[in-house]
């Protein structure tokens, strides 16, 4: 999903990028290991009190699709991780092929699908729930999208469409990085712009951290993709 060899040197060889010269490969692994080191406890017992989401009332079917999404979230972002390894997919392009079937079929596509339903559902508010709703449907639509590419051999496309739902789905972690900001800058406005309810600054915080968490990185991919592009052209 990323270039990973240099242009031909004059003596008519290509040289692969150093591992060095890809300072992110290390650090992304290391963040996605300790997220779901953190994050995963609490739902591996299936004991829906140890639940960090609470289920809204009435909803019996809520905790068991909350759990089937994060499992397959767990294999996306692991795979994913997988997918964007340089070395990984220039030694091993069959292995590469090979979690990305995972990724797409084992990961994105049905936590995406589990995702839209426990959005529709979330506690968090309206704002919170068109923002998740939204963000299902772009991850699954960029994945699809994506695979579609691959198999068709348009494989610079593929790597446009799979850089976005690679966002789409590391999203999660930025997601995490919001609600601490928005945590510490909105509790100060309670009695002001919240007029004291407690629950209305929540959903505002939920609110705000859904839509931050995953904007501004797809954005920030974008313009990278159109950036990368401008250069191809010019």
């Amino acid at each position: 999903m990323t270039t990973t060899e240099k242009p031909a040197s004059p003596s008519g060889t290509r040289r692969a990028t150093p591992w060095w010269r890809r300072p992110w490969v290390f650090p992304l692994g290391l963040i996605v290991t300790v997220f779901l080191v953190f994050s995963l406890p609490p739902y591996l017992g299936l004991d829906p009190a140890q639940s960090r989401i609470p289920a809204p009332d009435g909803v019996a079917w809520y905790y068991p699709v909350l759990v089937t999404h994060i499992g397959f979230a767990t294999v996306a972002m692991v795979t994913c991780a997988l997918q964007i390894w340089p070395w990984l997919r220039r030694k091993h392009p069959v292995v590469h092929r090979r979690t990305g079937r995972v990724y797409v079929f084992a990961g994105a596509i049905p936590a995406s699908i589990a995702g839209f339903a426990i959005a529709v559902a979330a506690p968090f508010g309206p704002v919170g729930a068109v923002s998740n709703v939204l963000l299902a449907t772009l991850w699954f639509g960029c994945t699809v999208q994506g695979y579609r590419m691959a198999r068709t051999r348009r494989f610079g496309d593929h790597r446009r469409w799979m850089i976005r739902s690679f966002v789409l789905c590391m999203s999660i972690i930025s997601n995490r990085i919001w609600a601490i900001v928005w945590s510490l800058v909105l509790p100060g406005q309670l009695d002001t712009t919240f007029g004291g309810s407690e629950l209305a600054l929540g959903q505002a915080i939920a609110g705000l951290t859904t839509w931050t968490g995953w904007v501004i990185p797809f954005l920030i991919a974008q313009w990278w993709l159109d950036r990368g592009r401008r250069r191809a052209t010019a």
